[in-house]
């Protein structure tokens, strides 16, 4: 079978764009394909290196939520990133070959230098593509689901693949190709995307209260749209967008035919839309903290899997070294 690996950063809380953006798919994936997903908490590191204390519990939300979600160590390995070394070892070698005009024209580097409060002058930081990249070829994946922002960096990976072969005239590593969800970029709660940088998401262990509390009070609507009387807009409406995402047809219709007409206010309809993501949430929610009220199982569950991948990628790593004339006692 063809093999698809893709990973999720314990930096915090999981949110909606994580859920329908990438962990949906990577259940559907699971019976396609040899699947490898790892919790990758050497790139939490790039901004919380000097909150490490955090990420241990991170790392256990991350593996309760890849299994309430759907995902299953039977079928799926599931990791921990720094838990397989090999991945360290990859990092280094390929930085030694890949320009630095390659990791400095990353479009997300420079969004993230400018939106993030954390310290991002680092050189893991600007490098952190390059471990991407060792992550994904280590286990050879012919399959990689990403969103949009990610396809710049899933390509950089096969130019370093690329690079790799031409130096050392080798064929190791298969081109990566992409797999979009039909859900690409889910927005924030202010019309950006979705993002823990931002602190403008919807999270999957968020109550019934705080969902409402952020759809309500929180979530740009039309801004156009002043008072209640107000005709309004639902194509430029971040709300309606949440709709289309979340709520049933018979919603969706509604509101867009009664917004314009302002036949149903924001608020009224800001509070339909937290009843929609309500229902898709609290059963993960319940899931989630069933599965960190047990963590040596969760533990386990990592444990087995990164010793699995470490297998695979101590064979791909044998590979290298042969290729690049370095030593493998």
């Amino acid at each position: 079978m063809q093999r698809v690996l893709s990973g999720v950063q314990p930096s915090g809380s999981l949110h909606l764009g994580n859920l329908v953006g990438a962990i949906e798919n990577f259940v559907k994936l699971q019976d396609q394909y040899q699947a490898f997903y790892m919790i990758v908490d050497w790139h939490a590191l790039t901004s919380k290196f000097d909150k490490t204390a955090e990420i241990g519990p991170a790392i256990q939300e991350v593996a309760a939520t890849f299994l309430a979600a759907g995902l299953d160590p039977e079928r799926a390995t599931l990791f921990i990133q720094s838990q397989v070394k090999e991945h360290a070892e990859l990092h280094l070698l390929f930085s030694m070959i890949t320009p630095l005009s390659w990791v400095e024209r990353v479009p997300t580097y420079k969004e993230k230098l400018q939106n993030s409060e954390a310290d991002l002058g680092s050189y893991g930081f600007l490098g952190y593509p390059i471990l991407q990249a060792a992550d994904i070829l280590i286990y050879k994946a012919h399959k990689v689901p990403v969103g949009e922002d990610q396809l710049f960096h899933l390509e950089l990976t096969r130019e370093i693949g690329r690079r790799f072969h031409f130096l050392y005239d080798t064929e190791i590593f298969p081109e990566p190709q992409a797999v979009l969800t039909q859900v690409p970029k889910v927005p924030g709660l202010d019309g950006r995307k979705m993002s823990k940088t931002y602190d403008n998401g919807i999270y999957l262990r968020d109550t019934p209260d705080q969902i409402l509390h952020k759809c309500t009070r929180q979530m740009l609507s039309d801004t156009a749209r002043v008072r209640k009387l107000d005709p309004g807009n639902p194509d430029v409406c971040n709300v309606f967008t949440f709709h289309k995402l979340f709520s049933d047809s018979d919603t969706v219709k509604m509101v867009q035919e009664e917004c314009p007409r302002a036949g149903i206010g924001c608020f009224d309809c800001k509070k339909k839309l937290a009843e929609a993501i309500t229902a898709r949430v609290e059963p993960l929610r319940q899931k989630i903290e069933d599965n960190l009220a047990h963590p040596d199982r969760l533990n386990a569950i990592l444990r087995d899997g990164s010793d699995r991948a470490r297998i695979t990628a101590k064979a791909t790593m044998d590979q290298v070294r042969e290729a690049m004339k370095l030593p493998n006692y």
